[in-house]
């Protein structure tokens, strides 16, 4: 039996301290005060469960449209454990409806064959609004089909988790509770869709919109747009990029002040190939993707995805003052309350496998 302790223990829950964590053959047995601890580890900074990120396009030099392989998952999925990711939904930004069925059927096989970090799948596209097209090649980006929908329906039978980033503009309310019904999270972005359609889709069942801000109708005082929509429904979650880039700080700062519903906001990357690597450029769609500055963006200026990995947004977080407690949640236990089939992923519990991590003080990844 190994014993770990920190001055800082989250569970996914509580935030404990003068507690140990007992871990054996790789599960965790208990949580333990310390005292009933013998000859228990002592570190510092904070223990906690692995990250979950439900939105990673690449890392380690791959793009996973690029490399729609299990080889290409697994090159993913190591370059975000190096960072304290433990479980990923690996994203396909939009693309052709064969790089779909690739995708799912990559996905599937790395699930089978225990691909640590694989839990699922997000398609982010292709049934997105052209007008709110984000770097997403206009060229691939179309209306959800009777066929789109049937693939879709076979692959939440297929997979533990199938997240779909949709459009109104694109998928009408029929396909939607078609969806929902078969167990698709469905997720709204890249959307120009008014205040009033948002909720209607939201009532609907769609449970989430995809980086808030980013590729969305933004809130005005006669239209509140989709961001004012997720704002107003304590029944919705949201991913948010906090890199200081995509989202300036102090709109953050609003949102989560505002949100009614305080823990419905959760950390997303957007991580493309160059987290976990030294590539300074990449090919998406057939354009190329800059990395400079801590931004990646296409040759027009472009943003294309995030440089981010989850203890920088820890960092930025802390920056405008989130309460602890709350940054931990946003980056474990409230992405994983979003999946239909969460296992361990955000959260220690007794008798799961043990997947934990540990922050130094300066906020830096420390394997354990």
């Amino acid at each position: 039996m190994r014993y770990l302790h920190a001055p800082e223990i989250f569970d996914g829950v509580r935030h404990l301290t003068e507690h140990a964590l007992a871990v054996e053959d790789g599960r965790l047995k208990a949580i333990v005060p310390l005292k009933d601890a013998p000859a228990a580890e002592r570190l510092d900074g904070t223990i906690l469960p692995g990250f979950v990120d439900l939105q990673v396009n690449g890392g380690g030099g791959v793009l996973f449209n690029e490399e729609t392989t299990v080889e290409g998952l697994r090159t993913i999925a190591e370059a975000h454990a190096r960072t304290g990711t433990t479980h990923i939904l690996p994203t396909l930004i939009t693309d052709t409806p064969d790089k779909v069925r690739a995708a799912i059927d990559a996905v599937e096989q790395a699930v089978a064959q225990g691909v640590p970090g694989i839990v699922g799948l997000h398609l982010e596209g292709p049934h997105l609004s052209l007008a709110r097209k984000g770097a997403h090649d206009p060229a691939l980006i179309r209306p959800m089909t009777e066929a789109d929908a049937a693939v879709l329906t076979d692959a939440a039978a297929r997979l533990p988790n199938l997240k779909v980033t949709i459009a109104p503009e694109s998928v009408p309310l029929d396909m939607v509770h078609r969806l929902v019904r078969a167990g698709v999270i469905l997720s709204l972005g890249h959307t120009d869709c008014s205040y009033e359609t948002a909720c209607a889709y939201f009532d609907a069942g769609v449970r989430c919109a995809t980086h808030l801000f980013n590729a969305m109708s933004q809130m005005g005082n006669r239209a509140p747009g989709i961001v004012g929509a997720i704002l107003d429904r304590p029944d919705v979650s949201a991913g948010i990029i906090a890199d200081g880039i995509h989202v300036h700080t102090a709109a953050l700062r609003i949102a989560l002040n505002a949100h009614k519903e305080q823990g419905a906001l959760f950390l997303v990357t957007d991580a493309m190939p160059p987290v976990g690597s030294d590539i300074t450029e990449y090919v998406l769609n057939g354009r190329r993707v800059l990395r400079r500055d801590g931004r990646l963006t296409l040759e027009d200026g472009t943003l294309a995805g995030a440089d981010l990995d989850m203890p920088t947004a820890l960092k930025v977080l802390d920056g405008i003052g989130v309460p602890r407690i709350r940054a931990l949640a946003m980056a474990t236990c409230l992405p994983a309350r979003l999946l239909k089939a969460p296992g361990n992923a955000g959260h220690f519990k007794p008798g799961d496998r043990f997947d934990g991590i540990r922050l130094d003080p300066e906020g830096r990844f420390v394997p354990l």
